[in-house]
């Protein structure tokens, strides 16, 4: 039995946040597949998902995109979390942000049960289009990293809960 912790990342930034969830959902005892969601081929061996994406200008990745197109309505009888990562300023920890309209349609699609957004994190290393971007940013006061690993472990202890607590299954690891 196990979860799997999907995510689409250009920078890394969101790579490293799935990360942190996965590292706490195994601290919590659960079973936990890492693996980006453009990977992903089949959800059939996992019991529970947490989804997440970075935020751009067209909204979520391409990848994150496409893993809930390829596996809408496949979750009615399994749990379903999402998160974003983006902002570039503090906005995700004075408050809740509401989702965009890519992760409302997986909120919708899949279905799900939350929907959060952290902080993202925009680099001055970055290279190609989101090199050009990052010094924009920079520029601007923006670049940085905005990410806060206890909001987000504190997040994922808290599905590691309501995972354990679902009826009739033990996805213990």
């Amino acid at each position: 039995m196990s979860v799997l912790v999907a995510y689409g990342s250009t920078g890394g930034g969101t790579a490293e946040i799935a990360a942190w969830i996965a590292g706490q959902l195994r601290a919590e005892g659960l079973a936990v597949h890492l693996e980006p969601a453009a990977e992903i081929s089949t959800v059939d061996d996992y019991d529970a998902v947490v989804l997440g994406s970075a935020l751009y200008a067209h909204g979520w990745h391409v990848d994150v995109r496409r893993f809930v197109h390829r596996f809408a309505g496949r979750f009615t009888d399994r749990p379903v979390w999402l998160f974003s990562s983006g902002p570039l300023d503090r906005s995700a920890d004075t408050g809740p942000v509401p989702p965009i309209h890519h992760a409302e349609a997986a909120l919708r699609d899949l279905p799900a049960r939350e929907h959060v957004t952290f902080g993202g994190r925009m680099t001055t290393e970055a290279h190609g289009w989101l090199g050009r971007v990052a010094g924009q940013l920079a520029r601007e006061g923006h670049a940085g990293d905005f990410r806060n690993p206890e909001r987000v472990r504190a997040w994922a202890s808290r599905v590691a809960a309501d995972i354990r607590s679902v009826p009739g299954r033990d996805i213990r690891g």
